[in-house]
């Protein structure tokens, strides 16, 4: 299929990649021309705004923000109908569902289908996908999700899939933040967290998030960026929105956020998420 990839920035490019490699022809979008030019040395053709692209079959969408996906819908709507499209961001149930009935009144039809795995997995087309839409329109992107990864079929309205991802945000929001909190307190009582990783680790109190984020929060500022604390900025306050609209109670979530948040008044926004632990100590 002919498929427009908007967004083909950290994430959004391994994943264009991996549709490119099941054999479909993609065309990137990015208002970054770092972005534009790091697709075009990988083999795709990429422009500044969607207005700007060819015609597609299928519309991928992987914007950063709310307000991001807001603007790309009201400019797209002229030349929507008769697509799919598919909208991959963490974005929240109530803004997905805006855009839905703006674009399914402009003739296209949508998928709801954002993703946890961040770029490693992006990189090796091992995504979890959390598609919900119409039986017709989830068959009929099959091809292009399951080049990126497993499609899990969540509901059959937009919103069901960000009502997922919502609450797996949430989920690694608060572990990332418990990993930091325990490491720190292993510094506190005199141990060596480098020790005391591998000790509990792959007990009961262990998470995919505590050995994942654990050996970077032991490393320096510098470490390789694989999710930057801005990320979890954005999407947890995106968990809080929501526990609110439908009037969740959210403790630790709450905690999170706030770590999350000091993370980045310290100048952090831009490091891998794992430097929340500068929130208590610098290793």
């Amino acid at each position: 299929m002919k498929v427009v990839f908007v967004g083909v920035g950290a994430i959004g490019l391994p994943m264009a990649l991996q549709i490119k490699a099941a054999g479909h022809e993609v065309q990137g979008v990015d208002v970054a021309e770092a972005s534009r030019q790091r697709a075009r040395t990988q083999g795709i053709d990429a422009v500044e705004r969607y207005s700007l692209t060819d015609k597609a079959d299928v519309v991928v969408v992987m914007v950063a923000t709310p307000q991001q996906l807001a603007a790309l819908v009201e400019e797209s709507l002229p030349k929507v109908a008769g697509q799919c499209w598919v909208i991959m961001s963490t974005v929240g149930p109530d803004a997905i569902t805006a855009a839905a009935e703006q674009l399914q009144r402009a003739g296209a039809s949508v998928v709801d289908a954002p993703v946890t795995g961040g770029t490693a997995r992006a990189s090796t087309g091992e995504l979890v996908i959390f598609a919900a839409g119409e039986e017709d329109s989830l068959n009929h992107v099959a091809p292009v999700l399951t080049a990126m990864g497993t499609m899990k079929v969540v509901g059959n309205r937009p919103g069901d899939g960000q009502g997922i991802k919502v609450i797996n945000q949430h989920l690694c929001a608060v572990h990332i933040v418990a990993a930091a909190e325990a490491l720190n307190l292993a510094q506190s009582l005199g141990l060596d967290p480098a020790q005391v990783l591998p000790l509990v680790e792959g007990g009961a109190a262990g998470s995919w998030m505590l050995s994942d984020r654990g050996p970077r929060m032991l490393q320096s500022t510098d470490v390789e960026v694989s999710s930057a604390i801005n990320i979890f900025v954005k999407d947890s306050g995106l968990v809080a929105d929501a526990a609110t609209a439908c009037h969740a109670d959210v403790p630790l979530l709450k905690v999170a956020h706030a770590r999350y948040l000091a993370a980045a008044q310290a100048g952090l926004r831009q490091r891998d998420d794992s430097r929340v632990i500068e929130t208590w100590y610098r290793p």
